[in-house]
């Protein structure tokens, strides 16, 4: 058994308290002990913790009142809690049961026993904690709406203002300024851009083909003549980039 695991043991009976926590250690756990729930917190405040082992009836703060504390802590909720008590009707189950806990093991109970529920929870502690760490980090929601210089765009209704201006764009043009807005003052190749506007995987010289003339008209509807780069500009062969308009 590692010896880099840690059981808080909680119990006002000092017999049974003596009992479990030598049960624990001559299996090779550390093991922490506290006589109630006060004290216990203090424990956990105090000292790393992999498992929570706790009686019911208790003076100051019995188990119910620290399970709760327990689950209301962020750093503490992930910890595997037993109950381990001599009450055992029917409705204090199911009372322990509702609450969350992770197990319910009633007085008196076999060494084997308590150390074969001991080591259930905390293989699946560290199942849980193996499968959160492999799962992928979420990716960001992407702003509805962005605000650059005098351009407003509005992804979730297709919408662009510039200087409070509506613009009216193709839905390809829409495509164009979004992946440029997105990536702002960013070079974008080429290929990348038409993926996004026309959904073709082609090599640079047909893509800046299909762009120029779509690059062309988008310079248009937002203000510039003819010739004029204005806010997106041309990196040569390379692609474009987007640079927030702003008055003057």
């Amino acid at each position: 058994m590692t010896t880099d695991t840690f059981v808080l043991v909680v119990d006002d009976q000092p017999d049974l308290l003596d009992q479990v926590e030598l049960t624990l250690v001559s299996a090779g756990y550390h093991v922490w002990t506290a006589k109630d729930g006060t004290q216990a917190l203090q424990v956990l405040e105090a000292q790393p913790v992999d498992l929570i082992l706790a009686d019911i009836s208790m003076p100051r703060m019995n188990g119910y009142q620290l399970y709760e504390r327990v689950i209301q802590t962020p750093r503490w909720v992930a910890i595997p809690f037993l109950f381990l008590t001599a009450r055992t009707l029917d409705s204090d189950v199911r009372y322990g049961k509702a609450l969350g806990v992770d197990d319910y093991l009633t007085k008196p109970i076999e060494p084997e026993d308590l150390l074969a529920a001991v080591q259930g929870k905390l293989r699946r502690a560290r199942q849980l904690a193996w499968s959160a760490e492999q799962m992928p980090a979420p990716v960001p929601p992407k702003p509805d709406t962005l605000s650059l210089g005098r351009l407003l765009i509005d992804f979730g209704q297709h919408r662009v203002r510039l200087s409070g201006q509506p613009i009216r764009l193709s839905a390809r043009e829409f495509k164009l300024l979004e992946c440029l807005a997105r990536q702002a003052n960013t070079v974008i190749p080429v290929q990348e851009l038409i993926k996004n506007t026309h959904n073709l995987d082609t090599d640079r010289a047909d893509a800046s083909v299909l762009l120029r003339p779509l690059v062309r008209t988008l310079r248009r509807k937002l203000g510039y003549r003819a010739g004029e780069m204005g806010c997106i500009e041309a990196v040569r062969g390379v692609g474009y980039r987007l640079i927030p308009p702003h008055d003057g």
